[in-house]
């Protein structure tokens, strides 16, 4: 049973199960929310009406609440500040039509959360449907607000892909609006100064926030993952399998600004992925170059050529490390220290 759990294909079948599970879950979720969702609209209507045709003060909505959550005992929702989110709603969606757009069709909590975070309407209907469409938890669709995803990865985010052209549709089509750029891993406890390797290992310490800056359907395989051409050995920074793309995925991390021969070299692990781990029934594999920084024109040129699925994004870190843990880690003068004195005893 131990092999069958690290095979990859195992990973990937346990990984659409779960996929389907949570977006099951979610549906039902907002079929039971649909209709009380009508009724808070409807009394936000029936509040800003009253308020504007009675000479009734402030001390309305009080009285309201008091009165409402005395006639219907046990029953969440009637506080004064739910009251003055059902007017919100009202006022922000005065002509909702709760058959064609996906506002209505989101539990309470995420249109609170869209109410409270989002002031402009375009981006607000964009979180909506974007939620709807991949099943979002209002944790996460929290995240992804403050990450400024609909500026990354909306519609008239920057991309840098090849996906249009060397990807069947409707996967080009999917590729592309999964992808954002810059990609913000500020959640990792590392710095701008880190690594490659370091990059990586925080990433595997820090899968679940990954997933979330990843987008829908990742499943992990590996890092620093071995395929072997002729004798010789190459390791590949990151892959993944993506169950709503139905390909593998390989990132590539780069610290430094893009260059050609980057590109060069992740279209070869694509031509060696799609070869050694491609099934019949997988779309072609893609790839995913993140540097610190790209110059346009230098990745344009670069794709051009380039028979594999590519997108070319920057990334973001933090600038330093959190106070609690910077002091948690060890003196880098002390480490060099004992290092020195390691040395001179073994020489000695």
């Amino acid at each position: 049973m131990n092999q069958l759990v690290l095979e990859p294909e195992y990973q990937t079948f346990l990984a659409h199960i779960k996929q389907h599970y949570q977006k099951a879950q979610l549906k039902a979720a907002y079929a039971v929310n649909r209709e009380m969702i009508q009724f808070y609209w409807q009394l936000g209507q029936m509040i800003i009406e009253k308020q504007e045709q009675s000479a009734w003060g402030s001390k309305f909505l009080e009285q309201l609440s008091k009165d409402l959550q005395a006639e219907f005992q046990g029953t969440a929702g009637f506080s004064k500040t739910n009251l003055e989110r059902m007017r919100k709603f009202a006022k922000l969606y005065n002509k909702l039509e709760f058959t064609a757009q996906a506002v209505p069709q989101l539990p309470w909590g995420h249109i609170v959360v869209l109410m409270q975070k989002v002031k402009d309407p375009e981006a607000r209907e964009w979180y909506a449907n974007n939620t709807l469409k991949n099943g979002i938890a209002r944790s996460v669709l929290t995240i992804q607000i403050e990450q400024n995803l609909y500026e990354r990865q909306g519609k008239d985010a920057h991309k840098v892909t090849n996906f249009a052209e060397r990807l069947p549709s409707p996967q080009s089509d999917l590729a592309i609006q999964l992808f954002k750029d810059p990609y913000d891993f500020r959640f990792l406890p590392v710095t701008e100064k880190a690594k490659e390797l370091e990059i990586e290992n925080a990433m595997v310490a820090n899968l679940r926030e990954l997933f979330i800056e990843l987008g829908t359907g990742f499943a992990y395989m590996g890092h620093q993952y071995k395929i072997t051409v002729g004798e010789d050995d190459y390791f590949l920074d990151m892959l993944f399998y993506n169950v709503h793309l139905s390909s593998y995925f390989v990132i590539e991390i780069k610290t430094t600004a893009v260059k050609p021969e980057h590109i060069g070299k992740l279209n070869f692990y694509l031509a060696v992925v799609d070869d050694l781990l491609r099934k019949p029934h997988d779309n072609p594999t893609i790839g995913l170059l993140l540097c610190k920084k790209h110059n346009k024109l230098v990745a344009e040129y670069s794709l051009k050529r380039t028979d594999g699925a590519i997108g070319i994004a920057e990334y973001r870190l933090s600038h330093k490390l959190p106070k609690e843990l910077e002091e948690s880690l060890p003196d880098l003068d002390l480490l060099e220290a004992k290092l020195i004195e390691k040395l001179d005893i073994e020489e000695s």
